[in-house]
Formats: C-alpha cells, structure tokens, sequence
C-alpha cells in the first residue's frame, strides 16, 4: 500500500483513473505526442537524492499540462515543499516511510508558499 500526502496531510488516494508513468530521466519531447489526453501523470523517484523529477514536474508545467501531477516513491518530508514548487499536487511515499517520517513531519512544510525564499525576497524588495 502507499500513502498520498497533500496539503492537508495523509489522505486516501482519490484518483480512480489511469495514470501515465514517468521516468525522471525522459526527454519530454519524445514523449510529448502522448501526453494528447492525459489527466494524471505520475513521476517516480527512485532515491531521495535524485532530484530530476522536480526537474521534469517544472517541464511537464511548463510544458502546459495542467493535469494532476503525482510525485511517487522516494521523496522525503523535507522535499516536500520542493515538489510543490516544482508544481507536484502530492505525493505518494510507502506505508514504512509514512511510519518513519508522521504527518506531522509532512504538514510542518505545507506551507510550501509561505516559506519559499523567492517569496520572502518578493515581500523585502
């Protein structure tokens, strides 16, 4: 099983529909002509410490698709406001990992707008 973290903290997954899985490591222009009609793309990250996935969220966004956009393995609470950032809507992180990081870890960086530096930066302009 998994569980979803969103802005509110662990939820059950409510998406009932297909999903199109991604690599961190495609070249969106090779997968571009089959993106025509997705809804909801799920990018997996396979260790905390490969940051491309945010990358490719940023691109996909970038890109147009205005989808839901799930982070899906090895993303931590610390990377959470990260993936927001990045334009991820949740993630997905296993049941050991959600054992080992509460939602209390998750909530205390859902304030990802608020407490992103640009925006501080922004406000002291």
């Amino acid at each position: 099983m998994s569980v979803i973290v969103t802005d509110t903290g662990f939820a059950p997954d409510s998406h009932n529909g297909d999903w199109f899985d991604l690599a961190p490591d495609v070249d969106i222009a090779a997968v571009e002509q089959q993106l025509d009609g997705v809804t909801a793309i799920r990018v997996a990250f396979p260790s905390f410490a490969d940051g491309r996935g945010f990358t490719l969220a940023a691109r996909l966004r970038r890109a147009g698709f205005g989808g839901r956009l799930r982070a899906a393995g090895h993303v931590i609470a610390d990377q959470y406001a990260m993936a927001r950032r990045a334009g991820f809507d949740e993630v997905e992180i296993s049941d050991d990992l959600a054992e080992r990081q509460p939602q209390d870890q998750w909530l205390s960086r859902a304030d990802w707008q608020g407490h992103d530096y640009r925006a501080r930066l922004r406000r002291n302009a």
